[in-house]
């Protein structure tokens, strides 16, 4: 077992291990016999049980049904992956897990569901320069486990619309936001997932900050927002509609899903082609002048969004 010093509190993932393990031990049987009823392997219930890895919602399901408690593991396992995460924050969560679908605008960064763990690992660093490499991998992976909705029987519709800018920011670096704009191509391939991008070229937007619609299982509509200090849930009628209303006309202005693709795929050559420029050798007029050559590639404002001019043009 991983020691701890006297007095000290029990890691969520900790506790839930040890729950497993009193269970198993009341059966008399050994953690390969466990692994053998989950349909897992050994080391991972060792890992469990140590509380080196938060259980998967799928292994604590199959508890429930080895152990005959119904729900118990499932819901002890989600409390321990919502620990820590700020109070205002896990209504959220709750909301997102049981939603049927979900629309998401944002402004200054990808989604969260859809970070990559780089992109993530970047995006926490500069929020909480403080924070120890430990806590950051903490967070980093509670983000990750959120894209446990999409391995759900029937998991959500997610509608995406990114403004431009966040494609062109290069959080991370270029070799970050490589990697991260190949997994947002791969996500909109999703049947599950859209993602439309609102153009420079596009009027004003009609909302200035990021903001969620979920739906319900029972077909009504919640809007999240953040402050810069909490996020909070409303879900008044009027102020749901007035968002609603808002959220169509960005989805109106923006980019069709293949079109978006297509952008994506151009800001991707950027940043391609930035990789393989390295500044710290050869001649820095060189570089500046392919950085030159970067910023030629972004888009030229057309007299009308609904028609794009790129340079060079973006592979179909």
């Amino acid at each position: 077992m991983l020691g701890r010093s006297p007095g000290e509190p029990l890691s969520p993932a900790r506790e839930f291990g040890e729950e497993i393990k009193a269970a198993r031990e009341a059966r008399g049987w050994t953690q390969e016999q466990l692994a053998d009823a989950l349909h897992c392997g050994q080391p991972y219930v060792s890992k469990v049980e140590r509380g080196e890895q938060l259980a998967s919602a799928a292994f604590a399901a199959q508890c429930d049904r080895v152990f005959g408690t119904p729900g118990t593991y499932a819901r002890m396992r989600q409390r321990a992956a919502d620990a820590g995460s700020p109070t205002w924050f896990i209504p959220y969560l709750q909301l997102e897990r049981e939603a049927r679908v979900i629309c998401d605008y944002s402004n200054a960064f990808i989604m969260g569901i859809l970070q990559t763990p780089e992109y993530a690992e970047a995006v926490f660093r500069s929020a909480h320069p403080q924070d120890s490499p430990a806590e950051i991998k903490r967070r980093v992976e509670k983000r990750m486990r959120r894209r446990e909705i999409f391995d759900k029987p029937h998991p959500p519709s997610l509608w995406v619309i990114l403004h431009e800018a966040v494609l062109w920011s290069a959080v991370g670096g270029t070799d970050v936001m490589l990697v991260q704009l190949r997994h947002l191509l791969g996500a909109s391939e999703s049947p599950h997932i859209a993602v439309q991008v609102l153009p420079f070229t596009a009027n004003t937007p009609s909302r200035g900050v990021a903001f969620n619609l979920l739906t319900r299982q029972d077909g009504t509509d919640v809007l999240y927002e953040e402050t810069y200090q909490r996020g909070q849930v409303n879900d008044s009628a009027a102020v749901v509609a007035e968002a609603r209303a808002a959220y169509e006309r960005l989805r109106a202005d923006a980019l069709s899903p293949t079109q978006s693709q297509a952008l994506i795929r151009h800001v991707l050559e950027a940043y391609a082609h930035d990789s393989h420029l390295d500044p710290c050798s050869g001649d820095m007029g060189e570089v500046q002048l392919q950085s030159g050559k970067r910023r030629s590639m972004r888009p030229i404002r057309p007299q009308s969004h609904t028609v794009l001019r790129y340079r060079p043009r973006p592979r179909q």
